[in-house]
């Protein structure tokens, strides 16, 4: 059996609700990687009949990674400044279902701490359970 000391600092749950003010979707550049599946659920949401149009439109190549594509001053390009909000929520891409359950956000309580500076929702709200945080933390490392 573990013992305490081999759980994360986190092992007693997490708070965070969605508070929907899009920072997460704004600001410095950055990459919102997409697989194939999302690439679908994407273009089928926005009623575009081919992925090849989708892509052409909304996703940028790095590497042999895709990347939704940004504005120029790093917004998604799904981000609706003057409502916001995302256009595509109910088929956001995984990386975006899992925020703020990241890597970068868990590595210490000080990182934890910094991200409820800058997420009105981290810290507050619904208290996540350890095995819940470890599944958004595994869907995608950042």
């Amino acid at each position: 059996m573990a013992n305490e000391n081999d759980q994360p600092w986190y092992r007693d749950g997490l708070r965070f609700e969605c508070t929907a003010c899009g920072d997460c979707c704004t600001g410095a550049p950055g990459y919102v990687w997409v697989n194939q599946q999302e690439i679908l659920a994407l273009t089928q949401c926005l009623g575009l009949g081919e992925v090849a149009e989708f892509e052409r439109l909304y996703v940028r190549n790095i590497g042999m990674r895709k990347s939704l594509g940004e504005y120029p001053n790093g917004d998604c390009v799904f981000f609706d400044a003057q409502a916001r909000r995302c256009q595509v929520y109910e088929v956001r891409p995984r990386q975006c279902r899992s925020w703020p359950f990241w890597n970068s956000n868990l590595r210490t309580a000080q990182n934890w701490e910094y991200t409820c500076q800058v997420c009105s929702g981290s810290g507050h709200g619904r208290l996540y359970s350890l095995a819940e945080i470890e599944t958004g933390r595994n869907v995608i490392r950042i």
